[in-house]
């Protein structure tokens, strides 16, 4: 066939058989498929109408854009189409070439691997390794002496004398298995339940609610874990958080984890049509995880106040009731049945009122309370203390003892505080919620396929997904 109609726009007429892709464009974008619809369209478009828009080429031929339009001029039949030359030559400048290349493709419609491969052509590999090794050397530097550690005596074994006393704690743990890990504190509850023998041969050494016994108790657990007869993850320690950051040994596997939970960990706010604002206010670290099994159910903010709550949290919660739009604020609170206990679940519901100017402030204590004590038969801790208004007020209403809500056994509290929450719900409105929120799952499913199967088709170079990925 001759030479196409002559095109609107300027070029320079090129042989069809003296231009071709560059290699380099293989590994950053997909070859062009002669037999893809589209492209045979395209061609059915230029053998009647020309090429409209000229390819770019270097100097020695080789595209930097127009592959598609190439392809198709070929399939049309033409021999010559219009070209623009860019003053570079890839076999001169290969660096600058990938380059231009790239360039001259930002604006076509890629897939995430091309655009993947795209951004990699302006990284330089020892600049980023050399970075990398910076950022590691400042963050690993030690500027601190060491500290001189002396030479001590090992702790001493666990001995036949408080086997009956650590059997009465694996039974504990194995009864509250669910609820690990637990804390010292429930632990030490527990055992008021059914006091073992602390020392055998020692019949007055019976366990009690003292801080000897509470000492003998946190040693024997120090010791068993160190031994291996309980296990690390058994016991925690909420007011002591760590933090760790993984790190992995390569890009393919923070991949793969990637992918396994993409588009997880969705959550519906099942409160939206509730006509009031709910949260829940635990005293202490010690009960949160409890407590949070409840809140998490029901979609209800939780605030631990290790105490008398800071000022941050407390605006925090104001925020999130301003921002809810609804009338009242429900604080459900969990504290120590006590004269702190009191006073904490009391004085934060007046600072939401005082301090934030929440007018309509409905406070419930869930627990503890004398009832409970009660009902569940629970031991006191100790002897309210000192001779402060809120001690004498306290003594006056329920008598100098004092309890612990890590008194309530684990299924206790929590059907205390669910009960709780859903007294102060419109049941019927959470229940649409949650189909909606199945819905919504459904529909956030069918996107996350989709995503996977785009990426199964345009793998990553050095990372492709299986199967059982999903």
């Amino acid at each position: 066939m001759s030479a196409p109609p002559k095109s609107r726009l300027v070029g320079i007429l090129r042989p069809l058989d003296e231009l071709h892709p560059a290699p380099e464009n293989d590994l950053l974008y997909k070859p062009v498929d002669p037999n893809d619809a589209d492209v045979r369209a395209l061609a059915a478009s230029i053998r009647l109408h020309g090429v409209k828009e000229p390819l770019v080429v270097s100097k020695d031929g080789f595209l930097l854009s127009g592959h598609r339009r190439h392809v198709a001029a070929k399939l049309a039949g033409l021999t010559h189409v219009p070209c623009r030359v860019e003053p570079i030559s890839r076999e001169h400048d290969r660096d600058q070439f990938v380059i231009l290349l790239r360039e001259y493709n930002r604006q076509r419609n890629k897939s995430f691997a091309e655009k993947l491969r795209e951004e990699l052509v302006g990284i330089d590999a020892k600049t980023a390794h050399q970075s990398l090794i910076t950022q590691r050397a400042e963050r690993a530097a030690v500027r601190l002496d060491a500290m001189h550690l002396v030479t001590g005596a090992g702790r001493a074994q666990i001995s036949a004398a408080k086997m009956p006393f650590l059997n009465a704690v694996l039974k504990i743990l194995r009864e509250r298995r669910e609820y690990w890990p637990l804390s010292d504190r429930q632990i030490h509850y527990a055992l008021l339940n059914a006091p073992p023998l602390r020392h055998a041969s020692k019949p007055k050494s019976r366990y009690t609610n003292t801080k000897q016994a509470y000492g003998d108790l946190t040693d024997l657990l120090t010791r068993s874990r160190i031994e291996g007869r309980i296990p690390f993850h058994a016991i925690g320690d909420e007011t002591r958080p760590v933090l760790v950051w993984n790190g992995y040994q390569e890009p393919s596997s923070f991949l793969r984890q990637e992918m396994r939970s993409l588009l997880h960990g969705y959550y519906r706010n099942l409160l939206q049509s509730q006509p009031n604002h709910i949260e829940v206010v635990a005293e202490k670290n010690t009960i949160s995880p409890l407590c949070r099994k409840v809140c998490e159910r029901y979609c209800v903010p939780l605030t631990t106040g290790r105490g008398y709550c800071s000022l941050p949290p407390r605006h925090a919660m104001a925020e999130r009731y301003r921002r809810s739009g609804k009338d009242k604020l429900i604080l459900l609170m969990v504290s120590d049945f006590d004269p702190d206990g009191e006073e904490i679940a009391h004085s934060f519901a007046r600072s939401m009122r005082d301090d934030f100017g929440i007018g309509s402030v409905h406070a419930i204590k869930v627990a503890l309370n004398s009832d409970q004590v009660r009902q569940f038969n629970l031991p006191p801790i100790m002897e309210a203390k000192g001779d402060s208004t809120k001690r004498n007020k306290f003594v006056a209403m329920h008598g100098k003892h004092v309890w612990e809500v890590e008194a309530l056994m684990p299924d206790q509290l929590i059907a205390i505080l669910d009960e709780a929450v859903r007294s102060v719900l419109d049941m019927e409105a959470w229940n649409q919620e949650v189909d909606a929120e199945a819905e919504d799952a459904r529909q956030i499913e069918g996107v996350r396929r989709s995503i996977l199967t785009l990426l199964r088709e345009s793998p990553l170079e050095g990372f492709e997904l299986e199967d059982d990925d999903e």
